[in-house]
């Protein structure tokens, strides 16, 4: 069996993304990286729907790099996660007033966080999707008010972060991955790597 530490030291792998949150999930898994950008548009058509939305950005994030970027093993991870509540998404709110009403519509229900994931290399490219359900308790307006005062919602699908104080209190259960609701499946991101090597 080949050891953890050397199935990656032929690898350059970069992570396209300015989330914390994804920097930090990454970092964690024990694997080394560097962090790119570019900047992309996140608009995508109409029709698409849940899983196809989240897996349209993320292929559409990693299709912004030259092939001039890529070299022998460069391994490149762009990620996008949407939150899909009664049929449709649920976005980064621009205001304060914006991120009320979102919270408010996922006050008392279920909703479901989809992360795309795709993987590119000069050999191809490997996209996949995580599923996690996520059940919020009843909200009251001051704990929504409170949240947003004393958080930063807005660069957040959904209006929320787990990670936060709204999470502690909010949520009753989770269906699936923890990890994907903060911004990146890192268990499946390291069984695809694995294969993808």
């Amino acid at each position: 069996m080949t050891n953890f530490s050397t199935q990656f030291k032929d690898k350059d792998i970069f992570l396209a993304s300015k989330s914390p949150r994804r920097q930090y999930l990454l970092e964690k898994l024990g694997i080394p990286f560097k962090v790119v950008s570019r900047e992309v548009e996140e608009l995508y058509p109409a029709h698409l729907q849940r899983e196809e939305i989240a897996l349209f950005l993320c292929e559409k994030k990693a299709a912004a790099f030259e092939h001039d970027f890529f070299q022998p093993g460069t391994i490149l991870i762009t990620a996008d996660t949407i939150v899909w509540l009664a049929d449709r998404v649920l976005g980064k709110p621009a205001d304060a007033g914006e991120a009320f009403s979102t919270l408010k519509a996922l006050s008392g229900r279920r909703h479901q966080v989809i992360t795309g994931v795709c993987l590119r290399s000069l050999q191809g490219i490997k996209s996949f999707f995580v599923c996690t359900d996520v059940y919020f308790k009843e909200l009251n307006e001051a704990e929504i008010r409170y949240y947003i005062e004393h958080y930063q919602p807005y660069d957040k699908a959904g209006a929320y972060g787990i990670q936060e104080w709204i999470g502690y209190i909010g949520i009753d259960r989770i269906d699936g991955s923890f990890y994907n609701v903060m911004g990146l499946p890192v268990k499946a991101l390291y069984d695809e790597l694995l294969i993808f090597l």
